[in-house]
């Protein structure tokens, strides 16, 4: 069974497909968008939604007890959920900072240390961590979340040593450019500015990353951990 946070986006929904149309039982997180959410669970046999406040210390523990409680052992955990902080250095008060690190790199922390122990003792187990090109590359006006997507970065490595000798593998994916609601408040010029440097006509599809992801969760990926897959077109050849 899979655990895939922040399942109502368009990455977010995109993973939760694959993963059931691979026929894995697969439970996910919303904030918010609870309509949204049960509309996935109509349209896709085998997902299950939960909500999730990332910020709240206890949740991701207490989560972790329902889903199992209710569907069996977690094997696989996707640390999709996070938000997007835009701004100048500058310009960005505490508030904003403190925010985004919270979410982005404190809601994979304690959503890995809820399902760690569990895995541990079963001695099984694989995390795909859902980082940022933005993290690589860096980018004017994200200083924010390209740190706490940076940061998401060395969790993965160093979790990955952790915990390999139990069977466990940690992987991560650094997605460029994904056309989602997101992003879809950029200006065209901005998108067109990412995009610049893509070498795939196509660029990237939330579909090639939910993708990527499964394949890290599959035993195919079995020699696989402590890595960072990126998905941009082509931008960081």
């Amino acid at each position: 069974m899979i655990l895939v946070t922040g399942g109502t986006g368009g990455l977010g929904g995109a993973i939760v497909e694959t993963l059931a149309a691979e026929g894995a039982r697969v439970a996910f997180t919303y904030v918010r968008e609870e309509a949204r959410a049960r509309e996935i669970e109509t349209a896709i046999p085998g997902a299950r939604a939960y909500a999730l406040d990332l910020r709240d210390p206890r949740a991701p523990g207490e989560l972790v007890g329902r889903v199992e409680g209710d569907l069996g052992a977690i094997d696989g955990l996707v640390n999709n959920a996070g938000l997007r902080s835009d701004g100048l250095l500058a310009f960005t008060s505490d508030e904003e900072w403190e925010r985004a690190v919270d979410v982005n790199l404190g809601g994979v922390f304690r959503c890995c240390r809820a399902v760690v122990p569990g895995m541990v003792g079963r001695r099984r187990g694989a995390i795909v961590n859902v980082a940022s090109l933005s993290a690589l590359l860096g980018l004017a006006g994200q200083t924010a979340y390209a740190a706490s997507k940076a940061a998401v970065l060395g969790l993965t490595r160093s979790l990955a040593r952790e915990v390999g000798s139990r069977g466990i593998r940690v992987n991560a994916v650094a997605p460029g450019f994904v056309a989602t609601a997101m992003t879809g408040e950029l200006p065209e010029d901005v998108v067109r500015s990412l995009r610049q440097r893509e070498c795939l006509a196509d660029g990237v599809t939330a579909a090639s990353v939910a993708a990527t992801v499964a394949f890290l969760l599959s035993d195919g990926a079995a020699g696989i951990t402590g890595q960072c897959v990126v998905v941009d077109a082509g931008v960081s050849a």
